[in-house]
Order: C-alpha cells, then sequence, then structure tokens
C-alpha cells in the first residue's frame, strides 16, 4: 500500500472527543461516567478486551469504599447497580501482637454509630464493580468505548492531544486523563518521574469462607512482618489482605492451599470458626510511587498513575476516586465558564487540590507501615499506649471514624453526594 493510501485510511479511522481517558479499571469508568454526565464527549481506551473485563467469577479479590466513596458513586448512578452486593462496615477494630499469641490488651475500636451519615463504608466485591461500571458506560450516550487496544504514542499541541492505538487508529481529544495504574505509559510518555520506594513487603490477597458471621465488623492486626486486614464480605465471607516480608510472601503463596490455610490460622485466629480458601489467590509487591507532578501539557492523572501506597488503611481507591471527583468538578466548572479544559491553569487548580492531600495520605501510610511493622520493644510500647489513648477519649475516635469514612478534607461535590 503506497503512504497517501495508508494516511487516508488512517484519517478515516481518526476519532474525535472531549476528553481522552486512557485505563478502564475503576477510575477510568468513574471519571467518564462523572464527566459524561455534566455534558462532555467521553472516550475510554483499554488495553483489556470487555470480555475479560466483564468476567463474573468471583476471584476473592475486593475494595473497602469509604462512605465518601459510595456517596461519589451513587451520584453518577452507579451505586443502584452494586447495593445488593455491598456489605457494610459498621465497627473497625485494630489490635497489635504477633502470630498466635493473641493480640495486644491496647486495641482501637470504632463503631459507625459514633457518626450520624452511616456506615463507615461499604466492602465491595471487583467483579460486581466492574460489570456495574461496564453496563454502566454502554447506556451512556456521552462515552465510546474503545477495548483491547493499547496506546503507543502520544503528541500535544497547542489546542489537542493526540493518541496512536496499536492497530494505526488515533483519537483526539481536548485533555488526556491517565488512569492507567502505577506503571503508567502515559505519565512515562509525557516524561513524568516518579518519587518512591520499594517495602520489601509483599501482600497476599484472598477471600475466605467462615463458620461464625462477621458482624460488618473490619479488623487490622499488626504483626512485626506486616498488617493483617480481615475485610467483612457478604454472608460468612471475608477479604483478606496479608502483608509479609517478600521472601515470606513468595514461599507461602507457593504452598497448596491447605498448607496455606495452616500458615494464615495462627494469624487470623479462631474468633469466626473454622476458615475455608474461596476464589483464587494473589499476590502484589507493595511499594510508595507518587508522580513528581500529576498534570503535563493537556493531561492529568488520576489514581495510581498519580500515587500508588501501602494497603495499610486501604484507601488506595478511595484517594483514586477523590483524584476523579475533583478533576471531574475543575473540568467541568472550567467548561461553564468558557474556559479551555485542557490549559495549563486549568489543569493546575486539579493539582493543587489533590497534591497535598495525597501527600498527607501518603506520609500518613508510610509511617504507620514503618512503626507497626517491626517488633522494637520501645516502639511496640509506644505504639500500644497510643492506641489505647486513642480508644479511650470519645473525641479522638470520633475523628478516626470521619476519617476512616472519607468525610474529612476539602471534599468535592460529588464524594458530598451533591451534583456538579
Amino acid at each position: 500500500m503506497d503512504n497517501p493510501e495508508r494516511a487516508r485510511i488512517l484519517q478515516r479511522m481518526e476519532h474525535r472527543t472531549d476528553i481522552l481517558i486512557v485505563g478502564g479499571g475503576l477510575n477510568g469508568p468513574a471519571l467518564a461516567l462523572a464527566l459524561a454526565q455534566t455534558g462532555h464527549s467521553v472516550t475510554v481506551i483499554d488495553a483489556l478486551a470487555e470480555k475479560v473485563r466483564k468476567n463474573a467469577t468471583f476471584d476473592g479479590r475486593a475494595y473497602a469504599l469509604a462512605l465518601a466513596s459510595q456517596r461519589l458513586l451513587n451520584a453518577i448512578g452507579l451505586w443502584p447497580r452494586v447495593e445488593g452486593h455491598a456489605q457494610p462496615m459498621l465497627e473497625i477494630k485494630v489490635t497489635d501482637g504477633h502470630a498466635g499469641s493473641g493480640p495486644s490488651p491496647f486495641f482501637m475500636h470504632f463503631d459507625h454509630a459514633e457518626i450520624e451519615e452511616g456506615p463507615m463504608g461499604y466492602m465491595v466485591e471487583d467483579r460486581h464493580l466492574r460489570r456495574a461500571f461496564l453496563d454502566a458506560l454502554a447506556n451512556e450516550p456521552g462515552i465510546t468505548q474503545i477495548d483491547g487496544k493499547r496506546v503507543i504514542a502520544q503528541e500535544t499541541t497547542a489546542t489537542d492531544v493526540t493518541v496512536t492505538l496499536d492497530d494505526g487508529s488515533r483519537v483526539t481529544g481536548g485533555l488526556l486523563a491517565g488512569c492507567d495504574g502505577r506503571r503508567s505509559g502515559t505519565a512515562e510518555r509525557a516524561a513524568i518521574k516518579r518519587t518512591g520506594w520499594d517495602y520489601g513487603q509483599t501482600a497476599l490477597v484472598c477471600a475466605i469462607e467462615h463458620d461464625l458471621p462477621h458482624h460488618g465488623v473490619a479488623h487490622q492486626f499488626f504483626m512485626p512482618p506486616g498488617p493483617l486486614a480481615i475485610l467483612p464480605l457478604t454472608g460468612n465471607r471475608s477479604s483478606i489482605v496479608w502483608s509479609e516480608r517478600t521472601e515470606t510472601a513468595e514461599r507461602i503463596n507457593a504452598l497448596p492451599d491447605a498448607e496455606y490455610l495452616q500458615v494464615l490460622r495462627p494469624r487470623f485466629g479462631d474468633f469466626l470458626g473454622d476458615i475455608r480458601l474461596q476464589g483464587d489467590r494473589f499476590t502484589y509487591p507493595l511499594n510508595l510511587t507518587i508522580a513528581n507532578a500529576f498534570i503535563s501539557d493537556r493531561l492529568a492523572l488520576v489514581g495510581d498513575a498519580a500515587h500508588g501506597m501501602h494497603p495499610i488503611a486501604g484507601q488506595g481507591l478511595n484517594a483514586g476516586l477523590r483524584d476523579v471527583g475533583a478533576l471531574a468538578e475543575v473540568l467541568t466548572l472550567a467548561g461553564r465558564r468558557g474556559e479551555d479544559i485542557g490549559s495549563p491553569l486549568v489543569l493546575e487548580r486539579y493539582q493543587e487540590w489533590r497534591r497535598f492531600d495525597t501527600a498527607s495520605l501518603a506520609m500518613a501510610t508510610d509511617l504507620f507501615n514503618r512503626l507497626f511493622s517491626n517488633d522494637n520493644p520501645l516502639l511496640r510500647m509506644g505504639r500500644d499506649i497510643g492506641m489505647g489513648i486513642v480508644g479511650s477519649l470519645p473525641g479522638l475516635r470520633r475523628g478516626f471514624v470521619r476519617e476512616a469514612a472519607g468525610l474529612t478534607g476539602d471534599l468535592p461535590k460529588l464524594l458530598q453526594g451533591r451534583a456538579i
């Protein structure tokens, strides 16, 4: 084929949209819905095929959604699609100790009854969230989905940003949003550097079925190698996020299911009766990685593409949804004022809104992990006394409950449950 003919074919394959979103996980679709519902045309590009993303098999993965995140999902019309599969988190119990020796007598106990708004959050399985997002995207006329295609290049002009896909087609828009994870190709192509470090820990993730009901209580048990989170799912099931030193985690994950459970049981305890594995098992290396800038020319980073942190507080997706709410609000208000939504002045508002909050959260999770993931007797005494003090003071407890529910800070309207 001669070059003019190829150029004519590629020109026919070009597509124009207001906003390009790269990444079809959870943050990308949430941003697409929020923007489409305020009148923008949006194109979502995902490297995975839809049939892969829509797989309804239970695989053990689940997310802890803070109350503020649930409000955003409700505001964009997604919550009714998953509400029947959501488990409210009514209490959180935080303890410190060693595997097999029981928790410290000092602990923190947070109850949703200490705030007026409702449950602190909800646990929702990955399969239900992804299917709900795909169905919602398909029913939103302002959204175009491009599945099974990778972005291989991006270029920016004074008025547009264009991405080239691996089939040679091109998509052009006024703004590019990178929602493509910690190894964001969008950020890399924009030459945005990252700051961070490895924790030498790996998270073992699975789901279990247990004999006794959990009553909506989430548990965080801090042990020297790393924390163990037991998060309630619907029915007599819980999601496990269990951090170990990387070498230990690799050995544990290589074990057959029966031996894997033998290692988990003394860490888990018997307060929920006998336990059995459900679904698949996963491992995730744990690190801190923060983009040195959340914006570039006609580009904004969202979620893990902007910030990846330790799961110790379960805030990864919640932080991403705060990005979604902030960016959607900034772009929508700018568009209503007649501003160019991809201009540096507009994007700087998003960066200013989110960088301090993100840096504070990253520092807090890093500090908590370093403080609790060790067996230093002086540190252990200090943190146990600190937990006892927090647990005994209603004002401090209420502050922690509101923080866990995502109700603190400068909340975007969507996270308040309000339309933009």
